[in-house]
């Protein structure tokens, strides 16, 4: 993705036309333009000359943004910073104060105000003073005359045409009402009839109240930049690196990958990396939006951006520049923030067309008014209305600024949107499918309990394990291998290893092989003594793994490694619950192990005995039944992350996991989850109230501009009060979106069920049957996802559940399968089957 600077644009109508301008040019496959931030994302390989090329033909500005690293992120918190409410607050002060004295001028005598001797009947020389004053406010607030105008000669109308023809046609109906009343210097009546008729100061004062309406919009548009700006100011600029045994200050850019720093209490860590020397608490609450300080000791992660609280601590650099994890998470925001939702589409759409539309409106009114027989006076009135109280602006900003905001509360609550179409459909999740090892799990497997047996002691139960486990690098063999390093037991040396994926591991030790695995596994070389399956049986149906091993054709006990769940799992799954979801535990664990880690949880829906690359499979199915998120953080998640509708990916998880996600979780924490879903239902929430203020506005107030209300109601409307309208509808827009800023996004309070189609669900579960298929050779979970994977290619096959400890599968069928094509393919598989029912 390539971004552009934008200049010239203040509406809607603008970034519709560089948008259409810049997508019709070939090699380019998607285009994006932000008004709120006044830049332009593309993608495609059309070159930077024929995109700034085609903004230029289309009558904008545009430049690359930063080439290198440290221009890039200079050019980044250079958009960032308002100078446009500077400006505009100057215009306004100068415009307010040469308005007041024409008010005066102009209106003074309806207002009971005191005259000027010297202007109390002169009409033509207070006419003259209201025409200077006007022409000196118009050269104050010239920018809308040359925008305007502009927009015309290139055919791209935009709301400051609105405003220039406006403002333009009341000032020249005055002029020209100035050289009548020359020509009737003898007649008082007519002078005052026509003194009457000026507009001179509607013509200032639409001008005034409109940058009165841009100073509040701009004002506001960069409180919506609050959080990412934040974020900039987080990442320090210089550090303090280790040279010759030296501490030398450098800045962050010439820091490489490899070299030492140090970092002091107070100060702020420059870079990613891990610690050396030194312990420490850190604040990494600008990262997670967890607030309680993180110890760090020798090889602990360190991350840009965090604070250093208490120790002096010596590190290695490991990611630097735009590769540390604070960048990252600035990147994502930013580039969240320059994509569309599909929500926006049908305001940019109508924006598009809005402007000559308007214009159009505007010129029918005229026409309508002066064939009714209304004075010229009244149908310029009319027409003027029409023009200034349109506004695209409304439509235009009542997406982008939500993004924006809610991006920001995001960000400051470690929750990362990628984009800003994975932020609208978050919140439309149905189904959350959740990993169960470092999701639901804290991902660290340990030993639980040993159970030895007759003549063996623990301490040699644990020193034969460890001699097998140490060769593997699974995680259930890392909790044997740490176990033992606690107890402080020494392994021996085991020959001939080997791996039997989904059963066990065997080798040699002292010419006797010995073997460790499941139950099942390991009955197939010995005899299991009662006490040994009892107690598999109990760990597995606390939802703890059990390891049996034997050495020398004799079992020597059995280990009960455990995955605790997290703290507050439990709450979020709650959580997700009370909010209408459906939650799916999904997993390779046998169906017992999982059933008890889904009870412990709080759920009742579990997908069981699942290999790595059925995980995507399964979501596949899930989708046929409604918008799934699927929530992991491992590299075999990665899949399944990528072909569900919203992928997240918990925990800053692997980068593979984290690439292949939309939504990007801090923390370990799942309630992070129903946070990023609450805060996704939110930020749609405040859309569709923007859009409809934007779209009533505009449906009501042209129709009353143009006197469609006078037969009914007796309503005209002053161009005056149009453009008060039309100044202040933005505001609202952008003050309405601000409101995201008092979101909490893990107060449950106000959660609200999301309707599933309940009735559609039940007739298709009515209409599903049910077969149970005897199998023999099923040995272990690895055999049982084999049949299930089989099984569930089987077109009509909509669910299968297969157990090695029953000897059977269930299979849910959607409509009639032949037994013969159940039987084929599970024999395919090499077991036999017994029987169908």
């Amino acid at each position: 993705m390539r971004n552009f600077d934008i200049t010239g644009m203040s509406c809607a109508a603008c970034s519709a036309r560089v948008e259409k301008a810049v997508g019709k040019l070939d090699g380019v496959s998607s285009c994006s333009v932000s008004l709120l931030t006044n830049s332009m994302a593309i993608e495609g390989t059309a070159t930077d000359d024929e995109v700034i090329k085609a903004v230029t033909d289309a009558g904008y500005g545009a430049a690359v943004k930063g080439a290198n690293k440290s221009e890039r992120s200079k050019s980044d918190e250079d958009a960032l910073v308002d100078r446009e409410t500077p400006l505009l607050k100057k215009r306004l002060i100068s415009s307010s104060a040469f308005l007041i004295i024409l008010m005066y001028f102009g209106m003074g005598s309806m207002l009971g105000l005191p005259a000027i001797p010297f202007f109390e009947r002169n009409y033509i020389g207070n006419a003259i003073v209201q025409m200077t004053l006007a022409m000196i406010i118009m050269f104050i607030n010239r920018k809308f005359f040359i925008s305007g105008f502009k927009g015309l000669v290139h055919k791209a109308p935009n709301m400051d045409t609105l405003v220039a023809l406006g403002s333009g046609v009341s000032f020249l109906w005055s002029f020209v009402c100035l050289l009548l009343m020359t020509k009737h210097l003898t007649h008082e009546h007519m002078m005052m009839s026509l003194h009457m008729n000026l507009y001179f100061e509607s013509a200032a004062m639409i001008l005034t109240l409109i940058t009165i309406g841009k100073t509040l919009e701009a004002y506001s548009k960069g409180r919506t930049t609050d959080a990412l700006k934040g974020l900039m100011k987080m990442a320090p600029k210089t550090a303090r690196v280790v040279k010759d045994g030296k501490e030398v200050e450098v800045d962050i850019e010439s820091v490489q990958k490899g070299d030492i720093f140090v970092v002091r209490p107070g100060e702020a860590i420059p870079l990613d990396g891990h610690v050396l020397e030194g312990h420490t608490a850190v604040d990494e609450s600008s990262l997670t939006g967890e607030s309680i300080p993180v110890d760090k000791e020798v090889d602990s992660k360190i991350y840009s951006g965090t604070m250093n609280q208490s120790g002096f601590i010596k590190c290695v650099a490991e990611r630097v520049g735009e590769d540390t994890t604070l960048s990252q998470i600035i990147k994502m925001v930013s580039d969240a923030s320059a994509t569309k939702a599909p929500i926006a589409k049908i305001a940019d759409t109508v924006s598009g067309y809005f402007v000559p539309v308007v214009i159009s409106i505007a010129v029918v009114t005229f026409i309508v008014w002066m064939a009714l027989g209304e004075s010229l006076s009244f149908a310029i009135a009319r027409a003027v209305s029409v023009l200034v109280i349109s506004c695209p602006c409304a439509l235009g900003l009542a997406t982008p600024v939500a993004i924006m905001v809610a991006n920001g509360v995001g960000a400051k609550n470690g929750i990362l949107f990628k984009t800003a179409t994975s932020l609208e459909t978050t919140g439309k999740s149905q189904i959350v499918i959740l990993d169960k090892t470092g999701t639901i799990t804290e991902g660290k497997p340990s030993v639980s309990s040993l159970v030895c047996a007759d003549g063996i002691s623990e301490e040699e139960l644990l020193g034969l394990a460890y001699s097998l486990e140490k060769m593997s690098e699974h995680p259930l063999s890392n909790a044997v291998v740490e176990k033992a390093a606690e107890k402080g037991i020494k392994g021996f040396d085991v020959s001939d290893f080997s791996a039997v994926p989904g059963n066990g591991l065997k080798g040699v030790l002292d010419g006797k092989e010995i073997i460790g695995g499941s139950v099942k596994y390991i009955g197939s070389f010995v005899v299991l003594p009662e006490e040994i399956k009892k107690a598999s049986d109990e760990a597995s149906t606390k939802g703890e793994t059990p390891i049996v091993f034997s050495y020398d054709g004799k079992i020597v006990g059995m280990i009960s490694i455990a995955d605790k769940i997290k703290g507050d799992s439990k709450e979020a799954i709650g959580e997700l619950k009370n909010m209408g979801l459906r939650v799916v535990m999904l997993t390779g664990d046998n169906e017992k192990t999982a059933r008890a880690i889904a009870a412990q949880a709080g759920i009742e829906e579990v997908v069981a005995g699942v290999l790595p690359d059925g995980k995507a499979e399964v979501v596949k199915r899930h989708m046929q039944e409604g918008k799934v998120a699927m929530v992991g953080d491992g590299i075999n998640d990665a899949p399944a992350l990528t072909i569900a509708d919203i992928g997240i990916a918990i925990g800053a998880g692997s980068d593979i996991a984290i690439d292949a996600a939309d939504v990007v979780l801090m923390k370990s924490s799942l309630k992070d989850v129903s946070g990023a879903i609450r805060l996704s239902r939110r930020c749609v929430t405040n859309i569709h109230e923007n859009l409809f203020w934007a779209f009533f506005y505009n449906c009501i107030g042209i129709p009353l501009a143009a006197g469609c209300y006078i037969a009914l109601f007796g309503w005209k409307l002053n161009p005056m009060f149009g453009a008060a309208a039309m100044s202040l509808s933005s505001f609202c827009v952008v003050t309405n979106a601000l409101r995201l800023n008092l979101v909490k996004v893990h107060d449950a309070r106000h959660d609200r069920k999301i309707k599933q189609n309940e009735n559609r669900e039940s007739k298709k579960e009515n209409k599903m049957t049910e077969k149970t298929i005897k199998i023999d050779g099923m040995m272990c979970p690895h055999c049982e996802a084999t049949v299930k994977k089989a099984l569930e290619g089987i077109d009509g096959v909509a669910e299968a559940t297969a157990s090695h400890t029953a000897g059977t599968a269930i299979v849910k069928l959607t409509k009639s399968v032949d037994d013969a094509l159940l039987k084929n393919a599970v024999e395919d598989k090499y077991y036999t089957v017994l029987g169908i029912n």
